[in-house]
């Protein structure tokens, strides 16, 4: 998942705004448009928001389980959301503003007094919530039937929405700019609480710690999720990729059957790891150096946000050449390798990481 993040926050460095995007694709270019947007764009974000609600009851399971009180549990879940809201806001001002861990601090804080000792009953709520969620899909996926089928006016090609921040040509620019851009992504992301909440939900099953036992679940979870994520994000796909021509109004209504069909990437990667690890019999190197670098996801997701701010903005390196989105992935995919070999290494040597030994020193 930390790939699919950086393919997708890569791009937002080297175009200077969102979703990152050839605006006039050729050739390959319409490739790599079009799995961007059906694969990545608003579908990686909430596999983090599932896991994080996960790792919320794992976290206060174990402080249970070493004999700490509920309220002694609850005062290091507090203690450490907040340091993830002090983490988020150092990350938004200092390397990009579409920080999450600032906004999943928050969360953090409001389903540890709200939610987490809530019974079983009141946890299916949220099931509730996400079947009207796929209703909802169902109706804006109508609606931009419509909007396509309706649409005549001039052609309009997906264009990037600019970011001042990653535009910016000196590094104290970037930063005064970042400070008026984060507030609102920070506001954008607090509604992934929904999200939060179902990793929650999961966690009480214990659905990832023996997936085995769960696979009917996990298939029909990877299967509607997925499906929904995909076909939601296919017209706007196309529409990047140069394929499909619509006017401005129909292309709005596309952008937004994205994003609401992208929630459910969320559980649908999720459940198809789970099934993955389930059919995994034996740890073999690469499945090994992965899951260091899961385990030390922090420290992953901050080195990304470091190595764009060195690799592509304006007032550094700027390897921002030829084709954009080429440079894009290519860096993309290099910078994630590299975190998966240091991230290898550190394990090798027994070392947590960099962002989660701070973080535990802090919160214990």
């Amino acid at each position: 998942m930390l790939l699919l993040i950086g393919l997708a926050n890569s791009a937002n460095f080297a175009f200077a705004g969102q979703p990152g995007v050839e605006s006039a694709p050729h050739g390959f270019e319409r490739i790599l448009n079009f799995l961007k947007l059906t694969f990545v764009d608003a579908r990686a974000y909430p596999v983090f928001a599932v896991m994080f609600g996960y790792g919320l009851v794992q976290l206060a399971r174990r402080q249970r389980n070493s004999g700490a009180t509920p309220g002694a549990a609850r005062r290091i879940l507090l203690k450490r959301n907040g340091w993830l809201v002090a983490f988020g806001l150092l990350h938004a001002t200092l390397l990009y503003f579409g920080d999450f861990l600032g906004a999943y601090g928050v969360v953090g804080i409001i389903c540890t007094l709200f939610l987490l000792n809530r019974s079983d009953k009141f946890h299916r709520i949220v099931l509730v919530i996400w079947a009207f969620m796929a209703v909802e899909v169902l109706v804006f996926g109508a609606k931009a039937a419509l909007a396509v089928v309706n649409s005549s006016g001039p052609a309009h090609a997906l264009t990037n929405e600019p970011n001042p921040s990653l535009a910016a040509t000196s590094y104290f620019g970037s930063m005064v700019d970042r400070l008026h851009e984060y507030p609102m992504h920070f506001a954008s992301v607090l509604g992934f609480i929904v999200i939060v909440w179902l990793g929650i939900w999961a966690a009480r099953k214990q659905i990832l710690e023996n997936p085995a036992a769960h696979t009917k679940l996990l298939v029909s979870v990877a299967s509607v999720g997925l499906g929904i994520t995909v076909l939601g994000g296919l017209p706007l796909a196309f529409v990047g990729a140069g394929w499909l021509h619509v006017d401005e109004s129909a292309v709005g209504s596309l952008s937004y059957l994205s994003h609401v069909s992208g929630m459910f990437g969320g559980p649908g990667y999720v459940a198809l790891f789970g099934l993955l690890v389930a059919r995994i019999s034996k740890l073999s190197l690469p499945v090994r150096a992965i899951s260091a670098l899961g385990q030390r996801s922090l420290s992953g997701y901050l080195f990304q946000s470091v190595s764009w701010m060195v690799l592509l903005a304006p007032f550094t390196l700027d390897l921002r050449f030829g084709s954009t989105a080429y440079t894009a992935a290519l860096v993309a995919i290099g910078v994630w390798i590299v975190s998966v070999v240091g991230a290898y290494a550190m394990s090798r040597r027994s070392y947590r990481g960099p962002a989660e030994t701070l973080l535990r020193r802090l919160v214990y």
